[in-house]
């Protein structure tokens, strides 16, 4: 098995001061790669700052022989994103890599919700994923070659108990990867999404005894492999913590078709809503043509 290297990639890592964020920028670097530590360094509310946080993250690379550089720019404004991509522009000359990491906790139930707990939650994940990547999608494309990870959660895909802001902005990048990963592709961009369980600053209230088991570093093998050269998938969600790996996936099921002129009422399909669920004979389309390329099979064979 070849070694995977990231000898001249330059990567950026958001919300790398600590967590899951260092051990991935400590693994890429250890493995050749320049990075740009991002960090803001605030309360995992996401109050305050501490530049000292990605500092000493650059330092432990650069003990160790690699090199890097810190970034204290909030992610949660246009400026801040484009401010990220610069500092890798002017240090290292491009942008190969971008691992969206960087988040908040605001936890309430959904009747108690504010909406600033609503704003500043979906304005780190969701806008401050997308304001990173835009200017790094851009440098990409002229480049021929990129790689995208998005950090979702299951609290996104299948839902969690007092997560409404957090579980909808976790979702929202499941779909901002899904685009990235259809307009990147003729330029060898790749787009994927990881759902790490990991005992952090963020979870260590959530995890309970399952937080030993639970260390990021056994979620960085995953993700060092979806942002290298070997990994061949994109528009993929994949699992990970506990070193168990495993991907996730919205499939859609064959249906059930009334017929073209059929006067289909609310009754018809409660008669029929076994069939509608019936996960048999799945696929999992890849975009909206391929949903829209079943639907016309299936008129086709009405006509």
């Amino acid at each position: 098995m070849t070694d995977i290297s990231f000898s001249d990639r330059v990567a950026i890592v958001t919300g790398a001061g600590g967590g899951l964020g260092r051990t991935y920028a400590l693994d890429l670097a250890a493995r050749g790669a320049s990075v740009v530590v991002n960090d803001l360094g605030g309360a995992k509310d996401g109050s305050g700052g501490d530049a000292s946080a990605a500092q000493k993250v650059v330092e432990e690379i650069e003990a160790k022989g690699g090199r890097a550089i810190a970034s204290h720019d909030s992610v949660g404004t246009p400026e801040g994103g484009q401010a990220i991509v610069d500092a890798a522009m002017n240090a290292f000359g491009k942008v190969d890599i971008v691992i969206n990491n960087a988040g908040i906790l605001r936890d309430r139930t959904f009747a108690k919700l504010s909406v600033d707990d609503l704003e500043a939650v979906l304005t780190v994940h969701l806008k401050g994923a997308f304001y990173v990547s835009q200017p790094a999608f851009r440098v990409m494309k002229e480049n021929g070659y990129g790689r995208f990870v998005f950090t979702s959660s299951n609290a996104g895909v299948f839902g969690n108990f007092g997560q409404s802001n957090y579980g909808a902005a976790k979702s929202g990048l499941v779909g901002l990867s899904n685009v990235l990963a259809i307009e990147g592709a003729k330029a060898n961009i790749k787009s994927n999404v990881i759902c790490p369980m990991a005992a952090t600053r963020m979870t260590e209230d959530l995890l309970g005894p399952l937080a030993d088991s639970l260390q990021p570093e056994c979620v960085a093998p995953m993700v060092v492999y979806l942002v290298s050269e070997a990994c061949e998938y994109t528009h993929e969600v994949f699992s990970a913590g506990g070193n168990r790996f495993a991907r996730v996936f919205t499939g859609l099921v064959p249906g059930w078709y009334a017929g073209k002129d059929a006067g289909v009422s609310a009754e018809d399909i409660a008669a029929n809503i076994d069939r509608i669920r019936d996960e048999q004979g799945y696929i999992v389309p890849m975009s909206v043509s391929d949903e829209i390329g079943v639907l016309s099979e299936v008129l086709k064979s009405d006509r």
